[in-house]
């Protein structure tokens, strides 16, 4: 089975509060249908155009209703800029089931690179009007670590009349993505490569909005992940073995949880002494888990990166270098993992007494993290003990 990865970036144009792109998600009976929307010109007027052509098109190109009804619905709907005459966004639709089986639809939007196994492939282009509009037609069929990249103009036009004469040549943007392709590397990491490049060439200060929207077929890698012990010592023993029993990786956060997890493995517990990161206490090792860290203030700095990570208006690269528990824990959550099953046990940890951390705290954390996940679609399943 395979996992259908998405993520964004959008770059608002400086000095502007919203950014006149506007991406779109949703998914039904395993189609997966994007929707990038460029609203013409910038600010308050441009992302009502994105808005309304991305809210449109995603809801109808779900419901299978033809792109010519699509497009006379969009053509129909926006309201006319009295500067301009014409009012439109540039958009492309993306659709895709879980088999990588699909279509790619481009109105004026720079052409979508794709990318297999590290080459770059020419989609089949198939030229259709509608409405009076050219749009272009692709069938798609994809293979695992199969990535297709979609933009906004912002990005070709980045650097015009600053590091760059005329901004970037479609050629040297694929270019560019080819030689950023990793077969393993999550969407969302994909994506804001492409738009950190953008936001560099602007100077960090875009001149126009850029969004980079990237859907990778990806295998299906699933976490597991056990978040303190159960409330009753005595299942300690068939709550770990369920956890040991699902396939994937496996992580346990909390000391009490991996001291009850080693017992039950009957494995060693042994604890690093280094500190990557000053704000996060040491991981430990249990031989065939994964990883084992420290719980309340691990999972609060992997909830603080998961945030920056979902933030389509963040500009830096989306990836975790760092080799303490909340890098790896974020690693593991949302570059690695397409499903995720968390374990939660709600027995009060008596050595939190006295330093503000309770239950509360961590389910807190947890339900956070949970919306995160879900919200990069990812399959989620939560069991509290």
């Amino acid at each position: 089975m395979s996992f259908v990865d998405y993520g964004y970036v959008s770059l608002n144009k400086k000095r502007e509060e919203l950014c006149g792109d506007r991406v779109e998600h949703t998914c039904s009976d395993g189609v997966h249908t994007f929707v990038l929307a460029d609203g013409l010109g910038s600010g308050v007027k441009a992302n009502i155009l994105a808005t309304l052509t991305s809210k449109i098109l995603c809801t109808m190109a779900a419901a299978h209703i033809p792109i010519s009804e699509c497009i006379d619905t969009i053509i129909d709907s926006l309201p006319v800029c009295k500067v301009r005459g014409v009012a439109y966004a540039t958009f492309t639709v993306i659709s895709v089931n879980e088999r990588g089986e699909g279509y790619l639809f481009e109105y004026d939007n720079p052409p979508a690179v794709y990318i297999r196994d590290g080459e770059l492939l020419e989609l089949e282009r198939n030229e259709r009007i509608y409405g009076g509009k050219k749009v272009y037609f692709s069938p798609i069929s994809m293979k695992e670590g199969d990535q297709i990249i979609t933009t906004s103009d912002g990005v070709v036009h980045a650097g015009i009349g600053m590091s760059l004469n005329f901004g970037w040549d479609i050629a040297e943007i694929r270019e560019f993505n080819q030689i950023h392709y990793t077969k393993d590397t999550a969407a969302m990491t994909a994506a804001s490569i492409l738009a950190n490049a953008c936001y560099s060439l602007y100077g960090k200060q875009c001149g126009d909005d850029t969004t980079v929207l990237c859907v990778k077929l990806m295998p299906e890698r699933a976490l597991n992940l056990m978040i303190g012990p159960p409330v009753d010592p005595a299942r300690d023993e068939a709550v770990v073995g369920e956890f040991l029993a699902h396939a994937g990786k496996h992580a346990v956060c909390g000391g009490t949880s991996s001291q009850v997890v080693a017992r039950v493995m009957k494995k060693e517990l042994t604890s690093s002494f280094e500190f990557p990161d000053r704000d996060v206490p040491p991981i430990g090792y249990i031989d065939g888990i994964d990883l084992v860290c420290e719980g309340v203030l691990t999972l609060k700095k992997a909830l603080f990166y998961a945030e920056q990570y979902l933030n389509p208006a963040y500009p830096e690269i989306k990836q975790f270098n760092g080799k303490d528990g909340a890098s790896l824990l974020a690693d593991l959550l949302l570059c690695k993992s397409g499903s995720v099953n968390i374990f939660v046990g709600r027995n009060v940890n008596l050595a939190h007494e006295g330093l503000g951390i309770d239950n509360k705290s961590k389910l807190d954390i947890v339900v956070k993290l949970l919306g995160i996940l879900k919200a990069l679609g990812k399959k989620v399943e939560i069991k509290y003990y």
